[in-house]
């Protein structure tokens, strides 16, 4: 009778009883891993061109406009691209900004309230629009295009409808003079001397919201669950992730991006033209995709988020201290989005290879 002695492997990285997560990755990898690769270099070839093209580019005042104009994308851009990460997409994120506005602006002239009460009721009132795109999504099970499209008519509307119903114009009166305006404005619209440089308080939310959204998406169950519901909605369901709650909580953090958003729009220039925002939702979808997420989710940072609005407004801004048409402008944010989709598609694939 014989007898058989397992024998088991030897310890280290290549033994089959490694934890994977203990095995060594190359700093290649790593680097080829992530999202937000191909939107940082493509930041880096823009700023390097406009910086030879564009006279005054590099001057401080000119960058800090820079910075303005992509924060006030990539304060949108950052809960977009969360959504995004979650397999889904919002188009009425552009007017939210502007009914969140409109809301805070009409309550306050109207109740001849503290302007705090108004920004109050306005964020009761937008989360609880993300909340009714996230509810109808995960209901009814129809696409995010409909669902949100759907939104985006309807506070179109109502944006252009109660405006002229209640102020009898197209824009709101205007709120400089009531009270609390001043710490509201302070909050969401100030500007920040820093060595000389004028810089917007917008670029403090800007930051504020990368850093929240990276620690929630890198370091919390919750971001575990975002990436699970972006990539296979049904196998996260069935290892118990709260697939509908994470939805609905992804479309409100879109509306508190939109909140923000509104009121500095609206502490900014004291009243709200109704029409404003219609189309800014594929600014910010465009932000979110040049910064590494893919349309079919699952995939992303919010990093990269910020770099594509980077890019945005070095674009944007550039183009103006070049002083060329800016008729131009969408060509090269078309061309940007091309140029990010496929080279975002060359570095995964270069990543898988090298796994």
């Amino acid at each position: 009778m014989s007898t058989t002695t397992d024998t088991a492997a030897p310890p280290g990285p290549e033994g089959p009883s490694a934890d994977e997560r203990l095995l060594r990755t190359s700093p290649l990898r790593k680097l080829l891993s992530r999202p937000e690769l191909g939107s940082v270099v493509g930041a880096l070839a823009v700023f390097v061109f406009f910086a030879f093209v564009a006279e005054g580019f590099l001057r401080a005042s000119s960058l800090s406009t820079v910075l303005y104009a992509s924060s006030t994308i990539g304060i949108m851009a950052v809960p977009v691209a969360l959504l995004m990460i979650g397999g889904e997409f919002d188009l009425s994120a552009g007017v939210m900004v502007t009914s969140s506005a409109l809301i805070s602006s009409m309550f306050s002239y109207q109740m001849t309230a503290n302007v705090w009460v108004g920004a109050g009721v306005s964020l009761l009132v937008t989360l609880a629009i993300g909340a009714f795109n996230g509810f109808m999504l995960t209901r009814t099970r129809l696409p995010s295009f409909i669902v949100t499209l759907g939104t985006f008519l309807m506070l179109t509307g109502m944006n252009l409808g109660f405006t002229k119903l209640i102020d009898g114009t197209v824009s709101t009166k205007t709120i400089a003079d009531m009270e609390g305006f001043p710490s509201a404005h302070a909050l969401f619209a100030s500007t920040l001397t820093v060595g000389g440089v004028d810089f917007k308080v917008t670029i403090l939310w800007w930051l504020a919201l990368v850093a929240v959204a990276s620690w929630v998406l890198l370091r919390t169950r919750v971001g575990n669950w975002i990436f699970a519901v972006g990539g296979n909605a049904d196998a996260a369901r069935a290892v118990g992730v709260p697939v509908a709650r994470t939805k609905i909580g992804l479309y409100m953090g879109v509306a508190f991006g939109a909140w923000i958003s509104g009121q500095h729009l609206l502490f900014s220039f004291d009243a709200v033209q109704s029409g404003e925002g219609v189309g800014n939702e594929l600014i910010y979808i465009i932000a979110a995709v040049i910064g590494g997420c893919l349309i079919t989710g699952g995939y992303g940072s919010a990093v990269g988020s910020a770099v594509g609005a980077l890019l945005f407004g070095m674009t944007s801004k550039g183009i103006v201290f070049a002083e060329w048409n800016p008729d131009w402008f969408k060509f090269f944010l078309g061309a940007m989005l091309l140029l990010a989709t496929l080279l975002n598609t060359w570095v995964r694939k270069r990543a898988e290879a090298t796994k």
